[in-house]
């Protein structure tokens, strides 16, 4: 603990998390990032499996929160942007659907936060 939050030491780094900004990540932007960046990657992998090449892929997370209720997390919008080769829009669409259910933090909030999803190919 830290007079502003709290500071965690991993192999890569330091993670400072605060409730402020300026002093770090805060704990819902952990939260949503680790959602987006195991959905996005659980994605990019099933994508690989059926012979799509992905060159580039940004996910944009829209989070809502519930001020009246701790500003607890209840819905979260993941938009993905595709660039690669043989990319096919029916099987993209297959694909994230699968992916959803095989993210494990995914599945870990599904029950509680409403999570969606869609893509653009570019």
């Amino acid at each position: 603990m830290k007079e502003n939050g709290f500071e965690t030491n991993f192999e890569y780094g330091t993670l400072q998390v605060s409730g402020n900004e300026e002093y770090g990540f805060r704990p819902y932007q952990l939260m949503v990032s680790a959602i987006a960046v195991c959905s996005g990657g659980v994605l990019r992998k099933v994508l690989e499996k059926q012979r799509m090449t992905i060159y580039h892929m940004t996910v944009d997370a829209d989070v809502t929160r519930d001020p009246d209720a701790a500003n607890k997390l209840t819905k979260i919008h993941l938009h993905y942007t595709i660039s690669g080769e043989n990319l096919n829009e029916a099987k993209i669409e297959k694909a994230v659907v699968l992916a959803q259910k095989n993210c494990p933090m995914a599945q870990t909030v599904i029950d509680s936060i409403e999570l969606t999803e869609t893509f653009t190919i570019q």
